[in-house]
């Protein structure tokens, strides 16, 4: 009896454990300025709260769509001074890395180079 207890105590936290990362680890939004942009990651920073960020990008990301999310782009269409939108997890091994990527307003190409 005092077996079967431990084992159903032990099962419980197991879901228990198991159910917290996927509610902590959620995708997250960021919106900002493209600074870098290179082939394996991205640095973006809002123009707002000044808050830089850097997500890492896997080899052949296709990902990345206009405003609307209608329209796909080449990663290579992303340059530095782009308003960018980018959904991102830190899933794998607590890195941040983007999910997707939406090239936003393009009036806004000019802020980062003055």
């Amino acid at each position: 009896m005092k077996h079967a207890f431990v084992r159903i105590l032990s099962a419980a936290a197991a879901v228990a454990v198991l159910a917290l990362p996927q509610a902590t680890l959620a995708a997250n939004t960021f919106y900002g300025i493209t600074v870098h942009v290179s082939s394996n990651s991205i640095k973006v920073q809002n123009p707002k709260t000044q808050q830089t960020l850097s997500f890492e990008i896997v080899p052949k990301f296709d990902q990345v769509f206009s405003a609307d999310g209608k329209t796909t782009y080449q990663m290579s269409s992303i340059k530095a001074g782009q308003y960018v939108g980018i959904i991102y997890d830190q899933k794998a091994l607590g890195v941040r890395h983007a999910d997707k990527i939406y090239k936003l307003n393009n009036a806004n190409e000019t802020i980062g180079t003055q």
